[in-house]
């Protein structure tokens, strides 16, 4: 299958990209690049890739195409609040054209990486994907929009599935350090303290990239009358856990670390438990196998072997500042595109 991967060169696009190649699917990338140089070891082994903002994808850039599975979006709660226009021209708008454009060109599958933080406050019952929608977030309101409005388009020859991650971790050669577990891990090696800023009683949901990326391609294969147009969270309920829980799971594998809860933000809103039970009957007994703590685990031993530094971790691994890094050296216009740096013919 010759499958589009948009973000292939995001956190969670270079992970997936192996595991679909491994998989015998012939990849495609597709990526502006704001994130490319975000690397930690050994660069990676991208597959060929389309340099192209979202925004101004084409109809031509997928013909030939019989899948996409599209990650590409700004990425996290803390973007989408200080710049929303912009995160909802990105996540929602174009990522609706980009389905338009998919189905006009003849493509059969799209894969949407939606999100568990649709969820938003959730209560203490476990939620399924028949729960209602509460997203507390511009981010987790421009996935909401993107599976409904993509959802009103599938027919009989074009059909998306939905798949709504729980919050990523684990190592990455492309790594994001500013989602929960990373981060902790990467506090805890530099600092000796996992600092807990809220209170640690919020329920989060996680699971690995390494999970996620499986789920994607057990997805890409699944009979397509099965799925279509369904939402999937993806996770295991083995890894829903508190904050503080997280901090303690981050203690135990960082040697010498211990917890600091400080409570200076104040109460989250956002805390829910997810079920995951549909994806594992839908994909054959699919499993999310990695835990906590282990993904804890690798991350400290990568981390170490690397040689994660504080000014990387600080800037160069976390969105906001890395986008701002890009603004301040003239590479980011207001529009959050980016600017090619001419090549040198001298």
């Amino acid at each position: 299958m010759r499958v589009l991967l948009t973000g292939h060169q995001g956190y969670l696009g270079t992970v997936m990209a192996p595991v679909l190649r491994g998989a015998g699917h012939d990849v495609v990338g597709l990526d502006s690049g704001l994130f490319a140089d975000c690397i930690l070891g050994p660069a990676p082994d991208d597959p060929p890739g389309i340099d192209v903002d979202l925004r101004d994808v084409t109809e031509a850039d997928l013909v030939g195409i019989d899948a996409v599975v599209h990650l590409a979006a700004l990425s996290n709660d803390p973007l989408g609040s200080l710049a929303p226009q912009i995160t909802y021209d990105i996540n929602h708008h174009a990522s609706l054209r980009l389905a338009r454009l998919a189905k006009d060109a003849g493509v059969r599958r799209f894969l949407y990486a939606s999100t568990c933080s649709v969820y938003g406050a959730g209560g203490a019952d476990l939620v399924t994907e028949n729960a209602p929608l509460r997203p507390l977030t511009p981010y987790a309101e421009s996935k909401v929009r993107v599976e409904d409005d993509v959802a009103a388009i599938a027919d009989s020859g074009f059909s998306p599935v939905f798949l709504r991650n729980a919050t990523a971790f684990g190592f990455s050669p492309r790594l994001r350090a500013d989602i929960v577990v990373n981060n902790l891990v990467g506090l805890a090696l530099l600092t000796g303290e996992v600092r807990v800023l809220s209170d640690g009683t919020p329920w989060r949901p996680l699971v690995h990239a390494q999970d996620i990326a499986a789920a994607f391609a057990r997805a890409l294969t699944a009979p397509i009358e099965k799925i279509h147009c369904a939402a999937y969270n993806v996770g295991t309920e083995t890894n829903n856990l508190t904050v503080a829980q997280i901090a303690d799971a981050v203690a135990g594998a960082v040697p010498d670390s211990t917890v600091v809860i400080t409570g200076e933000s104040g109460p989250d809103a956002r805390s829910y438990r997810v079920d995951f039970s549909a994806i594992r009957d839908a994909f054959d007994g699919y499993e999310a196998l990695w835990s906590v703590p282990d993904g804890a685990v690798e991350l400290c031993r990568r981390y170490t072997e690397w040689g994660l530094t504080d000014a990387d971790f600080a800037t160069r691994y976390t969105r906001l500042a890395r986008l701002e890094s890009l603004r301040t050296a003239g590479r980011l216009d207001s529009s959050l595109r980016l600017q090619r740096i001419p090549a040198d013919h001298g």
